[in-house]
């Protein structure tokens, strides 16, 4: 398999990030804080947490002006360990005129997030995943979505230009059944090294407070609403690539 730099990833990457074994379900709907007894690496234990109706849109005051979060973007009995599911929202990055359908994923039995793959003409390495197990993408917590760098063929995956995105540009998560646009604004972007990526400081700062600890995301401590993109980077090595891509932004509207 050819090796690439930094910026020019191996064929057939996959976006994932190790969970080291935290398991967490349901995502936090606008303040709301949902309680869950759940153990470092045991079983989950799924309590009744209430979800709101199908097209109802969620509002919180940020700044003084109310903000609507998308409503469930799942069926709210579908667990971490279900296969990847459609989800009515579409990740748009105008800056690097990508606009692409989202698919719902939970955890593999490694206990590593999803990142389904195909053919290389299947459709999969154009769209992106979002961690059901992470907050609903406008909630007052952090929503985190993944995507492959390239296809098996070395063509430029959903997130093959992520490293292009700088500090102010522009990210768009739109709900398909309201017409919802929740924008959020580039902070700032990290490459991780893999071996990091079991660190639980490093964990919290990409999922948010509440999936590495082994509960459902938790309110951010900053009352905003947060968006983690996530990919791989650096030298294939092993079977996967030495390191991971974070791009981190806040949401402005």
């Amino acid at each position: 398999m050819r090796l690439r730099s930094l910026t020019r990833i191996a064929p057939g990457a996959i976006a994932l990030v190790l969970l080291t074994g935290f398991v967490a379900r349901s995502a936090i709907h606008e303040s709301a804080v949902a309680d869950v007894e759940l153990a470092p690496q045991a079983t989950l234990r799924v309590p009744e947490i209430g979800q709101p109706e199908h097209r109802r849109v969620r509002v919180y005051v940020h700044h003084r002006v109310v903000l609507a979060v998308p409503a469930a973007l799942t069926d709210p009995g579908l667990g971490l360990r279900a296969p990847p599911v459609a989800v009515p929202v579409e990740l748009r990055m105008p800056s690097l005129g990508v606009a692409a359908v989202v698919l719902g994923v939970g955890v593999t039995p490694k206990n590593v997030m999803d990142a389904p793959m195909g053919s290389p003409n299947d459709p999969v390495w154009q769209q992106a995943f979002w961690y059901r197990g992470s907050a609903i993408p406008g909630a007052r917590s952090t929503a985190l979505i993944a995507g492959h760098i390239d296809d098996p063929l070395g063509r430029p995956g959903v997130f093959g230009h992520i490293d292009g995105l700088r500090p102010g540009d522009p990210i768009v998560v739109h709900d398909i059944r309201t017409g919802l646009d929740v924008r959020f604004k580039v902070t700032h972007s990290t490459t991780f090294a893999l071996d990091a990526t079991t660190d639980a400081a490093v964990l919290t700062e990409i999922y948010g407070v509440g999936p590495v600890a082994g509960t459902v995301p938790q309110a951010s401590a900053d009352g905003l609403s947060h968006l983690t993109l996530i990919t791989c980077a650096g030298t294939f090595r092993n079977g996967t690539h030495d390191h991971r891509l974070a791009v981190f932004a806040t949401r402005v509207g």
